[in-house]
């Protein structure tokens, strides 16, 4: 009895399998619908094509002049009147009136030394100037003296009144008398000279400036010892250096092989580093005449022809030499691309922009063509990568690959 019971709870394999294979089937259904449509997702998407390789090229920011550049150079911007503002004596520094960036006037004292010993010996000068004047005071007094003396007895004598020994006594009284004066005059202006000069050597120890000029350096500080020799290792040569920032220009070194074609006069751009985006309009101010034999270079100054408070000394320049001045409408910068990468498509000028790795159509208008550039009026942003070639395979969304230099 029980074995029958049990066989009434067996189940058939053959009654399951004609359901499993269902199940199987609508799974293996459902992968390959999910297969197809991922295929045609990654089809849509161009990643199932091979990727085009093409070469490219950068939207660049360019100003006109660049196309009628002779030749560039690079140097350094530097003040043509520059000082290192120094005594003449040997001091200690006990004063100083100005720090790094301080605008300073033609004869304005930047700074003082120690002037004691200097300030008395003019008092001693200036007492020896008034004991030199009392005693010429007193010497022409007694000149005025004898003179009356002699004239007086030379009248005696010619009447035969008084002996030819007094009027000679008399006569070499008044001689005597204005040879004194006349020494003593000497003497005052002697003593007039050394107050002068003493004045002198107190006013080295007040610093002045040689011209109007900005401080660039402070070289010293209040307490150092100042000296024109520097003989110790603590003693300071200069106390500040200036310049005159109205005198600033921009020094280059251009080749031997390609200083013909620069004269002075020439019109030039300057760009520096510190403003890429800014082109400084210029003009050859000097060639120097000489060269270096180390660099085979010639030496060439170039003026600004604006002063701006942003130029400072030693900041890295770059100049252009142009064929000719640049036209009013030629001052502005603009975007350019190759005209290689300008294609038409459907009556319209685009450019293939690379995003990743794929490209996209990107409408342009385009404007002045400037040799193998021309001007984008619209389109992509400066330092967009766009492809140059092929352009006939792409379209957007074409996946393209950029061959490694």
């Amino acid at each position: 009895m029980p074995d029958l019971e049990l066989e009434k709870l067996r189940i058939e394999k053959t009654a399951l399998r004609p359901r499993g294979r269902r199940k199987k089937r609508i799974v293996w259904g459902l992968v390959s619908a999910g297969l197809v449509a991922a295929a045609a997702v990654l089809y849509h998407q161009g990643l199932l094509t091979p990727a085009v390789p093409v070469q490219t090229a950068v939207v660049q920011t360019m100003y006109p002049s660049q196309t009628f550049t002779l030749l560039n150079a690079s140097g350094y911007v530097v003040a043509d009147r520059k000082s290192a503002v120094a005594s003449k004596v040997t001091g200690r520094l006990v004063f100083l009136g100005v720090e790094e960036g301080s605008r300073v006037k033609e004869g304005q004292i930047i700074a003082r030394l120690e002037s004691r010993d200097s300030a008395a010996a003019r008092d001693r000068a200036a007492q020896n100037v008034t004991v030199a004047r009392y005693n010429q005071e007193q010497a022409q007094a007694e000149l005025a003296n004898a003179t009356l003396d002699y004239e007086r007895k030379k009248n005696l004598v010619e009447r035969g009144t008084i002996s030819r020994s007094a009027f000679d006594t008399a006569e070499a009284r008044y001689r005597s008398a204005r040879a004194s004066v006349e020494a003593l005059t000497a003497t005052l202006r002697a003593s007039q000279a050394a107050l002068e000069e003493a004045g002198v050597l107190l006013d080295y120890a007040n610093i002045r400036a040689p011209f109007d000029a900005v401080v660039l350096t402070k070289n010293a500080d209040i307490g150092d010892i100042v000296t024109p020799l520097a003989a110790t290792a603590d003693a300071k040569a200069a106390v500040v250096t200036i310049a005159d920032m109205n005198s600033l220009l921009a020094e280059v070194d251009v080749s031997e092989s390609n200083i013909a074609q620069v004269k002075v006069g020439q019109p030039c751009e300057i760009r520096l580093d510190a403003f890429a985006d800014t082109r400084f309009p210029a003009r050859v101010h000097m060639i120097l005449p000489t060269a270096d034999r180390s660099k085979a270079s010639i030496t060439v100054k170039v003026a600004f022809l604006e002063r701006d408070p942003r130029v400072l000394p030693e900041m890295s320049a770059k100049v252009a030499f142009l064929v000719r001045e640049p036209a009013t409408d030629e001052k502005a910068p603009f975007r350019a691309a190759p005209a290689a990468a300008v294609t038409l498509r459907n009556g319209r000028q685009i450019v293939f922009l690379i995003e990743a790795d794929h490209v996209r159509e990107v409408v342009v208008e385009i404007g002045r063509r400037f040799g193998e550039m021309v001007e984008l009026r619209d389109g992509p942003a400066a330092g967009s990568r766009i492809a140059t070639a092929p352009l006939d395979p792409l379209k957007n969304g074409t996946r393209v690959s950029i061959p490694k230099k």
